[in-house]
């Protein structure tokens, strides 16, 4: 009789245990050693649900015109998310795009148009303007919360990750390759540290630079 409470309570305690996680450090690099910023890192996991990704890749959003640039050159978001487009400039611009993860047009508008647009499927969407061609940026639609994009020490920290056997991802526009990513398995246990070193193209040559 004086068991049963203390079979019941360690059943709850089980029961309330938290899942194993990891945590990943991704350093990404030219072959000469230099950086590479604004890679979009994903993990997916190779069994098991994947939680939405919005649960983690919180907003607001936005992709900025400022300086005839689209800013940041890469934003990532979740599937199901909402961006602004705002103008910062004193011109107008025709912001639009024919990837398949999402066509859209934003027909011409200035700084006191507001305008926005829902990314309802996973995948890269390609971002161009119909009056300045030097402007080029991208949305990364992801339908994993484990992304990251790079920074400008070329480093990806993703935390509080499932332990186990996942796929890892690492796209950026320039990068050489089938649909410019680069993709390997991983098995996942506590601390990890991957170095990637990633072939790279040149940017077109009508862009004005990279802003992040």
């Amino acid at each position: 009789m004086k068991t049963l409470p203390t079979l019941v309570l360690l059943s709850l305690v089980a029961l309330a245990a938290p899942a194993a996680a990891a945590d990943l450090t991704v350093d990404l690099h030219l072959p000469n050693g230099t950086p590479v910023r604004d890679a979009v890192v994903t993990l997916t996991p190779t069994a098991g649900p994947v939680p939405a990704a919005a649960s983690r890749l919180g907003g607001p959003f936005q992709m900025a015109q400022e300086k005839i640039q689209f800013h940041p050159f890469v934003l990532l978001v979740p599937v199901g998310a909402t961006v602004a487009f705002p103008n910062l400039d004193k011109v107008r611009h025709h912001v639009y795009s024919f990837s398949p993860a999402r066509t859209f047009e934003l027909k011409l508008f200035g700084q006191e148009d507001h305008r926005t647009v829902t990314f309802d499927k996973p995948g890269v969407v390609a971002l161009g303007c119909n009056i300045h061609d030097r402007m080029l940026g991208y949305i990364y639609v992801s339908d994993t919360p484990y992304a990251a994009r790079s920074d400008e020490h070329g480093q990806v920290q993703l935390h509080n990750l499932p332990e186990g056997s996942v796929t890892l991802k690492v796209w950026h526009p320039f990068l050489r390759g089938v649909g410019q990513t680069v993709s390997r398995p991983l098995t996942l246990k506590a601390d990890q540290q991957q170095n990637l070193t990633l072939d790279l193209r040149d940017p077109p040559a009508a862009m004005s630079g990279m802003g992040g």
